[in-house]
């Protein structure tokens, strides 16, 4: 397994627009018509990025498995403006992700190719974040737990994770809440 800086003209779109679609499917459902649809806009989306936080999980055979997404003490302020649908997700994202604070790495997006999760990848790939962390001398590594994803808190939790707050937004019958956990590294 290794780790490339994502680059839209190298890596394929789609799969990595599928991947972040993984993550929070139930919002991208709500907002578009079609998985489709979402993973299409996605990948729209990524082909003017070329952020060195944004990494793209490849096997042995360059094969992209997964990607990871980081931020360093802060997040970034910028607003997706291409589509109406993916700016509404990161309005939503505003008000139930983590505060990213200075000495801080916040894990924004992790996702592992479906087929070949329950292997150990994700827990591979937060552990050498976790040590990348401490070896760059940072306080802690944070990241967000979906209300709805009991599986990924009780990954994060085994991996010595607390959730230290909740947030939670409402906007008539639709309700997105995370729980923000940190790793201390002091």
């Amino acid at each position: 397994m290794k780790y490339e800086t994502f680059n839209p003209k190298k890596h394929d779109v789609l799969k990595v627009g599928e991947l972040i679609y993984d993550v929070d499917f139930r919002t991208f459902d709500m907002l578009f018509k079609s998985k489709n649809s979402a993973v299409n806009t996605i990948a729209k989306s990524l082909k003017d990025e070329d952020l060195e936080t944004f990494l793209v999980i490849l096997n042995d055979d360059s094969e992209i498995i997964g990607i990871l997404i980081y931020y360093v003490s802060q997040f970034p302020k910028h607003f997706n403006l291409k589509s109406l649908r993916l700016l509404i997700v990161d309005i939503l994202d505003y008000f139930v992700l983590c505060d990213v604070g200075p000495g801080d790495l916040y894990v924004a997006e992790i996702a592992i190719d479906n087929s070949l999760r329950g292997q150990g990848l994700g827990r591979k790939v937060l552990l050498e974040t976790i040590e990348w962390a401490k070896e760059n001398n940072l306080n802690r590594v944070i990241l967000d737990a979906d209300f709805r994803n009991s599986g990924a808190r009780k990954l994060y939790e085994k991996l010595g994770f607390k959730e230290f707050n909740k947030k939670r937004v409402k906007i008539g019958g639709f309700e997105r809440g995370m729980h923000n956990m940190e790793f201390k590294l002091d």
